[in-house]
Formats: structure tokens, C-alpha cells, sequence
């Protein structure tokens, strides 16, 4: 190529002599952050972006204007410098302590220069931007030729940095805007920036001419023929080698840079395609670390340059360079190439779904194609260029070796260095294995695939067999964090994720933490785990020595994850199974998932159950590992350790599997007992406490009396809180237990007798006298000299009775045989079990407690000396029958409780029995009440009402205005039958009830507080205090007057209305206008519940929410405000005979005489058993006019209060101890008059799901309270409430 100008051998000097002065300077070659590469504001520029830009206004703009490069030929010198004086940036610059203004540095020249020629150099001839040697060559040559000068007059050749300071000569007198002195320019010929000559030559591949300047310059053109002559062929030949090899490291290095500018760059960019986040998220997917390949082989191809400027012409030793490279690719290679799959999907997939990104890469291959890149620019080719050049550096060494001659010191290098790629290789070839994680043909590699033959060959069997089995547990290990991971993405996401919820969003939660539970943790460990695996694997790889420290460490820190998980498990499985059977969106999304390509062909269960089965296999495998592993070698002692430990977590989860299998069981039993219609008893079997302790089969005689009817082969199932006769049949593979009798409350049963002698079964058709309620009769009696009762005692035919009794209302004994005897001990065994465990339970989380008022004071005769015993005087004990209480306190604090029975009032200090004493002389009281807020105490005694104001009886000094008061008696004649004592729109109203023929007569009276407070005129006789004056009340008024045609039982205050309780039901009537309407209603479908409420008698009206409870004698039921039955559930049915009802919230409590029956209000389900001998109601709550007491039918949802606020009283036979001897001589009855006082239960009512709830109990400084519930204000609405 002709060149001109005085600088024409200079610019064309030897190359060699340019790099080692440019390595003298403190510029990197390679340095990434360049002036020209970033613009005005600091950001990154790409170089072809301009390019692009240019492409892209001629495209799309109508602009005429001329591109500026258009006749800007970089090949002369003499237009790169009018370039540079244009556009190099000017500026004040010290040097010397001296200021030079418009003056530049070295590298703002080699900058400016170097932002000229980049797309010349990257476009036409192929060089990296980043290279800036030529454009400091330019620089040099312009220096020499004095286009502009150092400011202090130095020789020194220009540098890429700033330590000089530069300036132009039109600058040193003016400025360079002003009228040129100088006209000529510095000119010379860059011959690497020259064109072909040739017309043809395109801007692609090289053309035909041998001095193309496309065409790669052979090596022995810049050496001296001499020294090519003296050479043998074989070193030429390896020459030649080398110096290929550092074109392609040039050329791939370049490759390198594309990919950045081209793709990476503008991609940040391009932040319409998706969010920045998910943006960098896809770049860091996709290309990796193919960055941090670029700057490894960019300081490999700066080594090959200063050994090339070193040794030149003659590269004498290049195998340590590569050694030393192959030990910074050690780690960057192996992670890009083992990630490449997984990047290439990630890549395919998000081209399928993502349309913008599609067209975005299809503009990144027009804009190559604009600018005539020959190469392959997609993204696919430039993504596989770095194992694909990993793989060629072997070849090429190999061929170098293969060239060197005998005795130079490189082959040993070379050698060092092939090998020491090949293990490269084989890292990551093991990175590539370890990414699949299973998945692939890359996934399915085995051990021998990835160990080279030779190393294979050198291993004793035993050892290969052992290297073969650490494979198959890391492999495995790998195929189980997969599907642990799959668990979150296939399903726990979807579930969440889902637009239209598969499963309803209220037990979302629930659901999964029940079927996944803690499997997240789980996969946290044996990720943790599985890196350290593959670390050790790509550490030690091709031959491990040991895995078990990673696997003692895990197996250390998860033993607590699969003590929780594996319990689990029935549970998890069950609720799959039941979701699967009642929900179709939830089995579509199931079979939806087998599908999947990562599930196998397996379902849900199968990847829940996965974590169990891993356990067993490490054992199998760590044992396998042992069997082949040398004497003395540290596994012998380390696997017997680990295998202790895995051992004891399968030990150690048993219990909890068999716990959880139980709870399944009792799901399962809960879901498939069939009660008859209207027999449903809820046995709370969901509780979190509730266990199954027996079931199996037992046998009942037929009720029939015919044998040819058959046994009745019943399902019994002992729970730990009732006792369920069954009978099984099975339906689609479905079994159902149709419950035959009604469901026996562990409470209220007894053992009867389990050691009857075995009867056999008959062979006769007809049994005669074998009634149902004979089977006791039968109970060891022996067989009749026809029934052919064997001797042997393993006869099939006998059956061994068990007898029970069941003390409620439709209680009585029941018999049922076993087939052995082992069977019936086993019976015995499993109930005393469960009434042990029962009674241990009732007794700490009972619901009330009786805290004892009187044991010393109230006494009855027995039956047999009821007749001849005297009534009760001081040398008599004898009280009577108890009747009524009520608590009350006086003005002046004193806390009292009155107590009524056959033989008058008492009244005394609560919980002090000693101080009981007789006030009021009366007979046959039936009931008493209190209204503290006008001082008077009323009492119903032999049909009378009397009232007596509270300062008389208990006077609180002897100065008391009241303490002569006369008491006046409320009505005229004895024919009182109850009264009730309550508050309606801010009355206080008496309400008492007299029978008039069939008739119900109803008088409503109001208290008048002048007349109680007004001091009587004239002293009391001493037959008026005692009620005996006839005169009428002037203490009370009369405010209404009304009667039912049926007959009452009794009254109940409502919010606004009373309802009175009688044969007809429930008569919700306003005491305004009197209308009133009767419930439960009776209307058409509710034929079989008006003929129960008919036989039934009512005692108890209570409300709970927007629902009444309402109660009868043998049952309850839940009404809405309009008296419909608001609850499918049906009726209630008590385990006792109601005779009173009292209500504590939140519970009721349901009085039969041998037991009192405690439930909850809001579900009916039964809390409590107290027993107890002729136990009575004598307190309800009612009867006193403090708000803070009642407990009316109606009132607001409340906590529950820890005050007492129910009495009863139970019958001792047996003398209590220290008893006076006159009574012993007459038998005598004590009676124990006690308050029933609520304690802190241990679980709150309702679901049992965690000892401490703090949603049920109020927050206060003050001692533990009972469970407490959210206030609830019903809207007021019409209707008979």
C-alpha cells in the first residue's frame, strides 16, 4: 500500500516496538471505561449504538442533511487531526504549579482519536473498540509531526494517561477559532485503517488480493527472512500455531465484546419489554457470567501480547501462560457452561411467550445486518461461543506440543496446561450435570459418564463400585431438592396464585399448612446440603473421598424439620383425599398436574410422601458406601454415626405418626357416621384433643326373640368422650357406621359387670323370654340342659357378656358379647382406660366448680323417718326441703345469701355456714327474690307473696328507720303459683301468675319507692311483721293485669316483650297491647317437632346471637327471631331430664336430679358432668333487680363473668361428720347448699386448638378469667322478640 508524508514510517513501524511502548505507559489495554464510551451525562454508550442511530434516522427521517463521516477518510492523518482539534476537550490544566488554559492531556487525545476510528476498526476491520493501541499510535505520529506540543517542551513520547499536559500552537498566541497561520496539516498514511484496493472487495470477508487489509497479516511477513530461513520447519509450524491461536483469542475476545454491545446493553435499556427488576433478573438468567469470561480472557491475550513483545519474532515458551490462565478460568468457565441449559430454556421460553423481547432481538439482527457483520451475530451462536472455545485450547496446544521440539522446556508446561483444561472440562462438564438437576439429557448422566476412562481404569473395583454409590446418593439428592422445589412451584404457588381460587380462600391456609406443613423448611436444609454435596463434588471430582461431614452436619440441623413433617404426613394425606373427593376444581388441578413435565406421572400424595422414603434410602446407601469403603479410612468411623442419628428420627416419629393416623381416624369416623334423622349428636370428634382409645366388633342379642332374625353384629367405637354402637356397611368402597343407639357420654357411664359366665348361641329357632331388656337376666346363668353347652372353653359358639349402664335419659344396662375372652379383658381394660383418662381430663378443664354456702344447716329426714320426725325448733335439726336463694348485698356491704325451705328463711354470710340463721318464720317457701335497689325482699310461701323490707330481717344498726317496718303481703289470696322479677323499658316490674279454673291469670305490679321508704305511723303487731295482715299492699301498684288459657310454668323478661313459658310453648307477648304469638312455629314440615314440643314440657328461654335456645325438658332447639328453626342439626337432645335450666354465658346448665348437664349456649356441645344426689336448681340467676345479675331469655353476647351466679343443692344421706347426737339418733339427710362458681378452663370453648387463645380471654391485670366472647348488639327489628 503507497503511503506519503514524513510520517508515513513511522506510523508503519514495528509493531512489537508499538506494544512494548504502549506497556510502558499506565494505560490498560483492555480497559472497559473509556471516554468515548460513555456520554455526556456518565452514561454507558454502545459503540454500535451511534452506528445504529445513524442507520436509524436514514431510515425513518426525511432529513437531507449530509452524514458528517461521509467524506472523512481515517486512513489520512491529515483528516483525524482536523478531527481531533475539533473535538478534543479543552480545558485549564496545571502542571508545575503553573495553570496552561485550553490545554489537554494524553489521554484526551488518545480518547478523542480513539471515539473517531472505534467503528471503523470494529465495522471494517474487525478490532476490538476497547483496543486503543492504534489510536495512540495516530496520537504519536501527530506528536512528532508537532500538531501540537507538551506544554514544558518535553521529547517524552506521548502516554494514554494524564501525567502530560498538551497543547495546540494556534493556542499558545489565540485561539484555534481565529484565522489559521498555519496551513498545513500533519499527513501520513494508517495503513490499518486503509480500504482494498480492489473495486470488488466488500465490506465482508477478505477478497482475493493478498494484501487485503481484511486479511489477517501472516506472521512471517513481520520477521525478518533471515530469521525464517534459519528456522526448521517444525518451529515455523509451531509459530504458525501460536500465532492462530491468538488471532482466534482476538477474534473470540471481540465475539465477547459483542454480546455486550450489542445485546447486553441495550437491553438494560429496554425497559418497555418487561420490568427493570424482572429485566436484570432475565439478563443475569441468560448470559450469566459471560462478562467475567470476557475480562479472564482478556488478561490471557495481555499475557500472550507482553510474551509476544518479549520474545519477538520467535514466541519461544507459551505453555506457562496458558497454565496460569487455565487456573483464572478454574471457576468462571465451569459456572458458565454448567448454567448454559438452563439458560438456553430460560432464553427459549421467555422468546415463545414474550413478544416484544421477540422483535427486540430480531432489530438487534437487522442493525448487524445494516453494518455487514459477516459473522454470526444471533444469540443462540454468541451464548455457545465460550464452551466451544474452551474446547478448541486442548486442540491447540496439543498441536503446539506436537511442534515443539525435544527438549524445550515448554512441552512440560504445554503438557500442565492441556491437562489442566481437560479437568477444566470436566468441571464443567460436572457444572453442566449439576445444573440439570435431573432434567435432560445432561440430568441423566451417570458416574462413568462424567470420569474419564483412564481414571476409571485406575481404580480397584471396589473403590470405583464406592466412587459409583457417592454418585447415586449426590444424583439422588439432587431428584429429591427437585421435587421438594416442585412442590412451591406446581403447587403451593398455583394455589395461591389462582385468579378463580380452587380451593375457597377461607381454609386456603389451613389447607396448606396442613398438606405441605413445614416442607419449605425441609427444602431449605437439603438445599443447603446438596450445595455442600456438589462443592465436595467439584472439589474432589473425579474421586471423592468422603460425603459424610455434609451429611452428619444436615442430618444434625433437620432431625427437628422431619420431627414435625413426618406426623404429618396421615394427616396431610387425608385432607388431599377429602379435598379430592368434594371439590372438582381441586381434582382438575390434581390430574392438571400429573401432567406436568416435572411430576413423573406422579401425584400430590406421591411428592408429600417423598421426604419419608429419603430417609430410608440414606441409610441404604451410606451402609452400601460403608461396605466399600477401606479399613482405616475415616468413613468407617463417621457413617455409623450418621446412620444413628437418621435411625432415630424414623424411631423417634413413630409415636406422632401413630397420634396423627388416630386424629385421620377419627376425621375419617366423623365423616362417615350416619345418624337416624333427628338423632344427630354432635361428639366434637374434630377436636384437636379428641382420641380414639378402642374399636372393634361386639355382638347384641336380637330383640325379636326369634334366633333366625340373627346377631346383631355391631362396630363399636370407644372415643375418650363417648361411646358409639354401630352398625357398618360399605358402598363404593366407602364404609358408613350407622350409629344404632345413641351415642353414650363417658360421664354418665358405668362399668356393670365383665365377668359373667359365657352363654352360647342358640341352635333353636325360637329363644323364648330373650327381650331386649332381659339380657341381664341371662347374665351367668348356665345354659338349659338342651342347649348342648360344650365343655371346651374355645368353643366358637360362646360369647362372653359385657354388661354396661348408662345413668341417662334413655339410659339403662346394656349387654353386649365378645367372641373371647381375651376380647371382653380387653373391653374392660380400654373402658377403665377411658373413663380414668376421662375423669382426669374433666377434672382440669372444668367448666364450674361447688364452692359450698351451707353444709352444716339444712337437714331432711329420711324416708322411713319422715313420718314420726317433728318439724324444725331448737332441739330439732330438721329444716325441710330447700326451695330458693338469693344472693344480695346490704347498703351497708355485708355480702348475704337468703336460702328458703319447708320451715322459713334463712339468711347469713356467704361461704360461711356457721352463720346461717333463721328470719323469717314461714312455711313451705317456694321462692324468693331480692330487689336491692328499693331495700325489699320478697318471698312466695304457701302460695302467698310477701314483701319485707331487707332492713328488718338483717338490720344493718337497731337505729334503722326500717327495722320495725311492717311487712306487707302483694296478694289477697293464697293462690300464688310463681313470680318473676324483672326490667322493662326502665320499670322494674313484679310479675306473679294465679290459676283461675284452666286459665292463667297474670298481675303486673310496679314497686312505688315512696310508700317503701315512707316510716310507718303506728308500731307493727307481732302478727303483721310475719305477713299475717290481710290489709292490701300499698308498696306495690298495679300496672297490668292479663291471662292465657293454658297453663303456665313460668315467665322470662325479654329486651322488650316477656315470654311465658307453658303447655302450648313458648307466648312471646307485649305487655303494651298484650299481642302475642306462640313459637316455635308449627306450619307445615315441623309435623314431627310440634308433636315433641307437645309432650314436652318447656323450662328455659335463652338468646344467642341472632338465634333463641329455647329449652323443653328432654331437648333444645335454635330458633330465629321469627321462631322457625334456624339449624339443620335438628333438636338438641339432653342426656338427662331437664327440670330447670340456668344459664352462666356461655354456657347452660340443664338440672336433672342426678346430674347437672352443662353445655354450651352457642353449639349445644356438652362441656361438663357435675353428679350429684336429688341435685336441684334453688338460684338461676334471676330474682334480683341488679342489671348486673340477670340473666334473663335476652340480653347482649357477653365475657364470662367469674361472679357466681347459680345455686344449687344436693342431698348427703350419710350424717356429716360432728354432727349433734340427737340427730344421729334419727336419720337424717343433709343437704349442701353450694354456688356454682366458673373456672379458668384449660382450653377455651370451642375448637381445642392450642392451650392459650388469647382471643377468649379479656387482657387486665386481675387473676385468670373464664373465657370471654366479643359483645354482639342484635339490630331492632319487628318481630316478637
Amino acid at each position: 500500500m503507497p503511503s506519503a508524508g514524513p510520517s508515513t514510517s513511522h506510523v508503519t513501524h514495528t509493531f512489537a516496538e508499538s506494544v512494548d511502548d504502549y506497556h510502558r505507559g499506565s494505560a490498560d489495554p483492555f480497559d472497559r471505561s473509556r471516554p468515548s464510551i460513555y456520554d455526556t451525562t456518565g452514561s454507558v454508550l454502545d459503540p454500535l449504538d451511534n452506528q445504529a442511530q445513524d442507520y436509524d434516522e436514514e431510515d425513518f427521517t426525511d432529513s437531507d442533511d449530509p452524514d458528517p463521516d461521509r467524506f472523512v477518510n481515517f486512513s489520512l492523518l491529515s483528516h483525524l487531526a482536523v478531527r481531533l482539534r475539533d473535538k478534543v476537550p479543552r480545558g485549564t490544566h496545571v502542571k508545575s504549579s503553573i495553570p496552561y488554559p485550553r490545554a489537554f492531556t494524553g489521554k484526551d487525545i488518545v480518547s478523542t482519536i480513539q471515539s473517531q476510528i472505534q467503528r471503523e476498526l470494529l465495522i471494517n476491520h474487525g478490532i476490538s473498540t476497547a483496543d486503543r493501541r492504534i489510536a495512540l499510535q495516530v496520537a504519536r505520529s501527530l506528536q512528532q509531526q508537532l500538531f501540537f506540543y507538551e506544554v514544558e517542551w518535553g521529547d517524552k513520547p506521548l502516554q494514554d494517561g494524564v501525567e502530560d499536559v498538551y497543547m495546540f500552537l494556534d493556542d499558545l498566541e489565540g485561539t484555534s477559532e481565529g484565522p489559521r497561520e498555519r496551513e498545513e496539516l500533519p499527513t501520513a498514511v494508517i495503513t490499518t485503517l486503509t480500504k482494498c484496493y480492489a473495486s470488488i472487495c466488500s465490506e465482508g470477508e477478505p477478497c482475493y488480493s493478498f494484501t487485503c487489509p481484511r486479511r489477517r497479516v501472516n506472521w512471517q511477513n513481520t520477521v525478518d527472512p533471515a530469521v525464517i530461513s534459519s528456522l526448521p520447519e517444525s518451529e515455523i509450524n509451531r509459530q504458525s500455531i501460536i500465532y492462530r491461536t491468538i488471532s482466534q483469542e482476538e477474534q473470540y475476545i471481540q465475539d465477547l465484546d459483542t454480546v455486550e454491545a450489542l445485546f447486553i446493553k441495550p437491553l438494560r435499556r429496554a425497559t418497555h419489554i418487561m420490568p427493570a427488576a424482572q429485566l436484570d433478573e432475565f439478563i443475569e438468567e441468560v448470559f450469566g457470567n459471560i462478562l467475567d469470561l470476557r475480562e479472564c480472557n482478556k488478561r490471557l491475550i495481555e499475557a500472550l501480547y507482553v510474551r509476544q513483545r518479549e520474545q519477538a519474532p520467535i514466541i519461544q515458551k507459551i505453555g506457562d501462560v496458558f497454565l496460569e490462565a487455565a487456573r483464572s478460568f478454574r471457576y468462571a468457565y465451569p459456572t458458565y457452561v454448567g448454567h448454559l441449559p438452563l439458560a438456553e430454556k430460560k432464553f427459549k421460553d421467555e422468546m415463545e411467550e414474550n413478544a416484544e423481547l421477540r422483535l427486540f432481538f430480531e432489530e438487534c439482527a437487522r442493525q448487524s445486518a445494516r453494518q455487514q457483520e459477516s459473522r454470526r451475530l444471533d444469540v443462540k451462536h454468541l451464548l455457545n461461543r465460550p464452551p466451544e472455545h474452551l474446547q478448541k485450547y486442548p486442540l491447540a496446544l496439543e498441536a503446539i506440543m506436537k511442534a515443539t521440539t525435544e527438549g524445550n522446556p515448554d512441552a512440560y508446561y504445554l503438557a500442565e496446561a492441556i491437562q489442566a483444561i481437560k479437568s477444566l472440562q470436566g468441571v464443567a462438564q460436572l457444572r453442566t450435570f449439576q445444573a440439570a438437576m435431573g432434567k435432560g439429557p445432561t440430568g441423566k448422566w451417570e458416574w462413568h459418564d462424567l470420569v474419564p476412562k483412564d481414571v476409571r481404569e485406575g481404580l480397584s473395583k471396589t473403590e470405583a463400585k464406592r466412587q459409583s454409590i457417592i454418585f447415586e446418593l449426590i444424583k439422588g439428592e439432587m431428584a429429591y431438592v427437585k421435587d421438594l422445589e416442585s412442590i412451591e412451584t406446581m403447587y403451593i404457588r398455583p394455589l395461591r396464585d389462582a385468579d378463580s381460587p380452587i380451593i375457597p380462600r377461607d381454609r386456603l391456609n389451613s389447607f396448606i399448612s396442613d398438606v405441605y406443613h413445614n416442607s419449605s423448611e425441609i427444602y431449605a436444609h437439603h438445599r443447603r446440603l446438596l450445595d455442600q454435596l456438589h462443592e465436595v463434588q467439584r472439589e474432589e471430582h473425579p474421586t471423592i473421598k468422603s460425603v459424610t461431614a455434609p451429611l452428619f452436619d444436615a442430618a444434625l440441623n433437620f432431625r427437628d424439620a422431619y420431627m414435625e413433617y413426618i406426623p404429618n404426613y396421615p394427616i396431610a394425606a387425608y385432607r388431599i383425599d377429602d379435598e379430592n373427593a368434594n371439590n372438582p376444581d381441586f381434582k382438575a388441578f390434581v390430574e392438571k398436574c400429573v401432567r406436568h413435565p416435572d411430576a413423573h406421572r406422579l401425584d400430590m400424595k406421591n411428592f408429600i410422601y417423598r421426604p419419608i422414603p429419603r430417609l430410608l434410602r440414606y441409610e441404604l446407601l451410606l451402609k452400601n458406601i460403608l461396605e466399600e469403603t477401606p479399613a482405616g479410612h475415616e468413613d468407617c468411623e463417621a457413617i455409623p454415626e450418621v446412620l444413628e442419628i437418621i435411625k432415630s428420627i424414623g424411631k423417634d416419629t413413630e409415636p406422632g405418626v401413630q397420634s396423627a393416623k388416630q386424629k385421620v381416624q377419627l376425621w375419617c369416623y366423623n365423616a362417615n357416621l350416619v345418624f337416624k334423622t333427628g338423632e344427630s349428636v354432635d361428639m366434637d370428634l374434630l377436636n384437636e384433643s379428641r382420641s380414639l382409645v378402642h374399636a372393634s366388633k361386639l355382638l347384641r342379642q336380637p330383640d325379636t326373640g326369634f334366633e333366625w332374625s340373627g346377631w346383631t353384629e355391631l362396630f363399636v367405637l370407644l372415643f375418650d368422650n363417648y361411646l358409639v354402637l354401630t352398625k357398618p356397611k360399605e358402598k363404593d368402597g366407602i364404609t358408613k357406621y350407622h350409629v344404632n343407639r345413641r351415642p353414650i357420654p363417658l360421664d354418665l357411664l358405668n362399668l356393670a359387670s365383665f365377668t359373667d359366665a359365657p352363654i352360647q348361641r342358640s341352635t333353636s329357632i325360637l329363644r323364648l323370654g330373650l327381650g331386649g331388656n332381659k339380657h341381664a337376666d341371662d347374665r351367668g346363668t348356665p345354659s338349659a340342659p338342651g342347649s348342648g353347652m360344650p365343655d371346651s372353653a374355645g368353643d366358637p359358639r360362646l360369647l362372653y357378656p359385657c354388661t354396661i349402664y348408662y345413668s341417662g335419659r334413655l339410659g339403662g344396662l346394656h349387654t353386649l358379647f365378645t367372641e373371647s375372652q381375651q376380647a371382653r379383658s380387653e373391653w374392660k381394660q380400654k373402658l377403665e382406660e377411658a373413663l380414668g383418662l376421662r375423669k382426669v381430663v374433666q377434672e382440669s378443664n372444668k367448666v364450674f366448680e361447688m364452692d359450698p354456702l351451707s353444709t352444716d344447716t339444712f337437714f331432711i329426714p329420711t324416708l322411713s323417718a319422715s313420718n314420726t320426725a317433728p318439724s324444725w325448733n331448737h332441739e330439732n335439726a330438721f329444716t325441710g326441703k330447700v326451695t330458693c336463694s338469693v344472693p344480695f348485698n346490704t347498703p351497708d356491704g355485708r355480702e348475704l345469701v337468703a336460702i328458703g325451705c319447708a320451715e322459713g328463711v334463712w339468711i347469713g354470710f356467704r361461704h360461711d355456714s356457721k352463720s346461717m340463721r333463721r328470719v323469717l318464720h314461714l312455711k313451705m317457701v317456694t321462692q324468693c327474690a331480692m330487689l336491692e335497689d328499693f331495700g325489699m325482699f320478697l318471698v312466695l310461701a304457701d302460695k302467698a307473696l310477701f314483701a319485707y323490707h331487707i332492713e328488718a330481717l338483717v338490720p344493718s344498726s337497731p337505729q334503722s328507720a326500717h327495722t320495725s317496718q311492717t311487712p306487707q303481703r302483694v296478694n289477697g289470696t293464697r293462690d300464688v303459683h310463681f313470680f318473676s322479677v324483672g326490667q322493662q323499658g326502665g320499670r322494674t316490674l313484679v310479675i306473679y301468675m294465679k290459676k283461675k279454673g284452666l286459665d292463667s291469670v297474670f298481675r303486673v305490679l310496679e314497686p312505688v319507692v315512696e310508700k317503701i321508704n315512707e316510716r310507718t305511723k303506728t308500731p307493727a303487731s307481732f302478727t303483721s311483721r310475719f305477713g299475717i295482715r290481710p290489709a292490701r299492699s300499698e308498696w306495690f301498684r298495679l300496672y297490668r293485669e292479663f291471662f292465657l288459657p293454658s297453663e303456665s310454668f313460668d315467665l322470662v323478661f325479654l329486651k322488650a316483650k316477656i315470654a311465658i313459658l307453658c303447655t302450648k310453648g313458648f307466648e312471646i307477648m307485649d305487655l303494651a297491647d298484650f299481642k302475642s304469638v306462640t313459637i316455635p312455629l308449627r306450619d307445615d314440615g315441623h309435623e314431627r317437632l310440634a308433636k315433641r314440643c307437645e309432650s314436652c314440657k318447656p323450662v328455659g328461654m335463652f338468646r344467642v346471637d341472632n338465634e333463641f335456645l329455647l329449652c323443653y325438658d328432654e331437648f333444645g332447639i335454635y330458633v330465629n327471631k321469627h321462631g322457625s328453626p334456624s339449624r339443620s342439626s335438628g333438636t338438641i337432645e339432653w342426656e338427662g331430664t331437664a327440670e330447670r335450666v340456668a344459664m352462666h354465658w356461655p354456657y347452660i346448665l340443664l338440672f336433672d336430679s342426678r346430674f347437672i348437664e352443662v353445655r354450651q349456649v352457642s353449639t349445644g356441645l356438652l362441656a361438663q358432668i357435675i353428679p350429684g344426689n336429688e341435685i336441684r336448681c334453688i338460684w338461676d340467676g334471676r330474682g334480683t333487680s341488679s342489671g348486673a345479675a340477670s340473666t334473663s331469655g335476652e340480653g347482649p353476647k357477653q365475657s364470662m363473668n367469674l361472679e357466681p351466679r347459680i345455686h344449687a343443692v344436693a342431698s348427703v344421706p350419710e350424717p356429716p361428720h360432728g354432727q349433734p347426737s340427737q340427730s344421729a339418733r334419727v336419720r337424717s339427710v343433709a343437704q349442701h347448699v353450694f354456688e356454682l362458681t366458673p373456672t379458668v378452663p384449660l382450653y377455651p370453648p370451642g375448637p381445642l386448638t392450642s392451650p392459650s387463645n388469647s382471643a377468649y380471654f379479656p387482657q387486665s391485670s386481675s387473676p385468670p378469667h373464664s373465657p370471654s366472647f366479643v359483645q354482639n348488639t342484635l339490630t331492632h327489628s319487628t318481630s316478637w322478640r
